[in-house]
């Protein structure tokens, strides 16, 4: 078995310092290291793990991800849509529950024996990790050279192949009411390009927006291209968590989310999250015109969701209702003057820019300049 103090030890010189994801108990002493070292954040989901640890990166840290290989199917669309298009590495710990030959749950029976396949089928190099100390030192020091090359690496890891880890302690973060900002008014009639234009006109040097999938990003980069601007391509519910990450990894950076309703609605877990760690740094702003414009018009259930109330008791530490443009340069203003993790509710009309185009720059040119400002 393996001394996970050691080998924790081993992480930290190689410059792995940020650890995100869902429990297991194969890795309960990583993970119980980590929590032990404030260094985990406790994702609602595997893939929001994901998103977490690529945003962390984009702030400059190495970041180990952590699931049961069950939590691999959930984690699918940001493995291979946001780490492998961006050419974003991680440094993955997979547990290897359902293993032919142990005793395990019927649930995992399928998983034992599809894990390191679903890898390979997702260009993620993986191997197994040894359980003598020796050999695993050897196998991090490769996996590192892999990630410092750009690519992700995973280890599947068995049953009982480290020693315990106490947990010596966790913080808890005690509730406090959310401040519910209320507009007073009247509901105006905006579209999406109406709001990206005054984003991008607020916005300082020390300020990044992140924009999600779709036709926020397409005409974010049309309004004007920046190197402060970063567009999703897939990974659909994911931009919040990649806000998240990297709010926390750089917390001298002011870090502004653009979500959709169709996108917020398929990770809605993510707000538990982001509230949890409430990084100041983090205004999360929610366009909701009700309509997955992006794919032709179709309908969310947005209309029967009251997003500041799920804000709300999610627990952000401030909400804004926004009616006007106005409103939203108000609480922009506000929130630079006096950081507090912020969601901002925006309802937006449908219509797309006309002749809208795709960026002509690549997801690997995005990511790389975007580092290369945020880093400077």
């Amino acid at each position: 078995m393996i001394s996970m103090k050691y080998f924790g030890e081993k992480l930290k010189s190689l410059g792995f310092d940020f650890f995100s994801g869902v429990p297991c108990s194969f890795l309960k002493p990583m993970i119980n290291y980590a929590i032990n070292n404030n260094q985990f954040v406790m994702a609602a989901n595997e893939g929001d793990a994901v998103a977490i640890t690529a945003g962390a990166y984009l702030g400059g840290r190495k970041s180990v991800y952590l699931c049961q290989n069950s939590g691999l199917t959930n984690a699918v669309s940001p493995l291979t849509s946001l780490n492998y298009t961006f050419e974003i590495p991680v440094l993955g710990f997979v547990s290897l529950r359902g293993e032919p030959g142990v005793i395990d749950e019927p649930q995992h029976e399928l998983m034992g024996t599809i894990t390191d396949k679903m890898l390979d089928v997702m260009h993620v190099k993986n191997a197994i990790l040894s359980n003598d100390f020796n050999e695993a030192i050897e196998q991090l020091e490769y996996a590192n050279k892999v990630i410092e090359s750009g690519s992700s690496f995973f280890f599947i890891v068995r049953k009982d192949t480290f020693e315990s880890m106490k947990l010596t302690g966790q913080s808890s973060v005690s509730y406090q009411p959310t401040n519910i900002i209320k507009s007073t008014s009247e509901q105006g009639e905006y579209k999406r390009l109406e709001v990206l234009e005054v984003l991008q006109n607020q916005a300082d040097e020390d300020t990044v927006l992140l924009a999600t999938t779709g036709v926020t990003g397409r005409e974010l980069f049309e309004l004007g291209d920046y190197s402060n601007q970063f567009y999703m391509v897939g990974s659909m519910g994911c931009i919040s968590s990649v806000g998240l990450g990297l709010a926390m990894a750089r917390p001298d950076k002011k870090v502004i989310v653009i979500d959709g309703d169709g996108s917020l609605l398929m990770r809605m877990g993510s707000l538990t999250t982001n509230a949890y760690y409430s990084p100041k740094n983090l205004y999360h702003l929610l366009l909701d015109n009700g309509l997955h414009e992006s794919t032709g018009g179709q309908k969310t259930v947005s209309s029967k969701v009251d997003f500041m109330k799920i804000a709300d008791g999610s627990n952000y530490e401030k909400v804004d209702e926004l009616k006007t443009l106005e409103d939203l340069k108000s609480s922009l203003v506000s929130w630079n003057e006096d950081k507090k993790l912020t969601f901002g509710y925006f309802k937006t009309q449908k219509g797309i820019k006309e002749n809208l185009g795709r960026p002509t720059v690549t997801p690997v040119q995005v990511k790389e300049r975007f580092m290369k400002y945020i880093n400077a």
